[in-house]
Parts: structure tokens; C-alpha cells; sequence
């Protein structure tokens, strides 16, 4: 079912999409992600969404797997620039390119088969939030990073590990991991691994840059 009435069913899901290529980028089924949009083929392409239905595919370089997001904020800036927030919806599995001579970006066939259910909530997480707590302050103070603490309580426990994972700077091949885990649970077990593996070899990640 569509996370909120504006959203597409999955049966209505389009067979090509627009593919917008990002290096240590990880949007998740139901996480928000905000990109600041410059490259000219990169305006044309947000600009050709707005028209029609307003999905771009976000994907790693090198990776077969993405997530389809829907752009649900924009804002047209001076300088020429398209502000944009992606809400993640179903993750995909890239297809052959669809060549369109006049188009200056990618267009690629999807596969959305096998990832109906990333759109539905099913409350699977037992999470030990102390834990998870104190791994994150380690974490966070490690890389410089700041949090609002009080906030993270109110956090329903799926919407916090998407956040959470989506912000972290994990290197790339660790974000994909987590956006190809098999369901809720299989995710936050792998990122409260991936923080304490972090924290024991006490490496440091870089920041995505766009």
C-alpha cells in the first residue's frame, strides 16, 4: 500500500525510470532524502519528473540495486538550482538502459519484482534502545557528529533505523548492504553490527558529497 495518498500503487509502477547515479548515496523504502540538483542533465532530468510522476531512481555507481524515490518537496533556487527531498519507496533491480537520443540523462528498465512489501510496515523490530543508544553516542562522537537524543525516543523503531542508517557516514559497500537486507529486522541487525565493527577497528568514513 502507498505510504500516503499521493504515492503510486505498486501495480502502477513505471517499467523505465530516471536514474540519478550517487556515489555513497543510500535512500530506503519510507526514508526522505534532500539533494541539492546543479549538473544541467540532472535539472533537466527533476524537471522532466515534475511533469509526469515525479520518480527518479537513486543508485550507487557499480551496483544493481537502487531505491525509487518520489520527489514530495522541491524548491527553485536563483542561482538555477532545483532543491529537492526524495521520499524512498520500493527499492528495484536495474534492467538494460533505454536509449533516448534527445535525453542528455540515464534511463534504465527496472525490475521491481520480489520488493512489493518494502512499502509495508510490519512492526518486526525488538529494539534495545540503551544499546543502541550508547553505540550511536560512541559513533557519533567518533566522527564529529551531533544528535538530538530526546528526539530519538520518539522515534517509532523502523523510522529510526532508516534515518539512521541513511545519515550515518558508512563507507559505500556498507550502505548497499543495507539497502539489499531482506526486511526490517535483517537491516537493523546489520547496522548496529556495521556501528560496532566501526567503533572496534576505530576507522574513519567519509561524508557524501554531491
Amino acid at each position: 500500500m502507498p505510504y500516503n495518498p499521493f504515492d503510486p500503487q505498486f501495480e502502477d509502477l513505471p517499467e523505465i525510470l530516471p536514474i540519478l547515479p550517487l556515489e555513497g548515496a543510500l535512500l530506503l523504502p519510507r526514508g526522505e532524502l534532500p539533494l541539492n540538483i546543479f549538473e544541467p542533465r540532472y535539472l533537466a532530468m527533476v524537471s522532466d519528473a515534475l511533469k509526469t510522476n515525479r520518480l527518479i531512481g537513486i543508485i550507487q555507481p557499480d551496483f544493481k540495486m537502487g531505491c525509487v524515490g518520489r520527489i514530495v518537496r522541491f524548491e527553485e533556487m536563483q542561482d538555477g538550482r532545483y532543491v529537492i527531498t526524495l521520499r524512498g519507496m520500493w527499492r528495484f533491480r536495474l534492467g538494460l538502459d533505454a536509449i533516448t537520443p534527445t535525453l542528455s540523462y540515464r534511463r534504465s528498465h527496472v525490475i521491481w519484482k520480489d520488493f512489493e512489501k518494502d512499502m509495508i510496515k510490519v512492526g518486526c523490530l525488538d529494539v534495545d534502545k540503551p544499546y543502541l543508544k550508547s553505540l550511536l553516542r560512541q559513533y557519533f562522537d567518533s566522527q564529529g557528529l551531533s544528535m538530538d537524543w530526546e528526539l530519538m525516543d520518539e522515534v517509532a523503531d523502523e523510522g529510526l533505523f532508516v534515518a539512521l542508517a541513511m545519515v550515518c557516514p558508512l563507507p559505500a559497500s556498507e550502505k548497499q548492504a543495507l539497502l539489499e537486507a531482506s526486511c526490517c529486522k535483517a537491516r537493523a541487525d546489520l547496522f548496529i553490527k556495521l556501528l560496532e565493527m566501526a567503533l572496534q577497528s576505530g576507522s574513519n568514513t567519509n561524508t557524501r558529497q554531491h
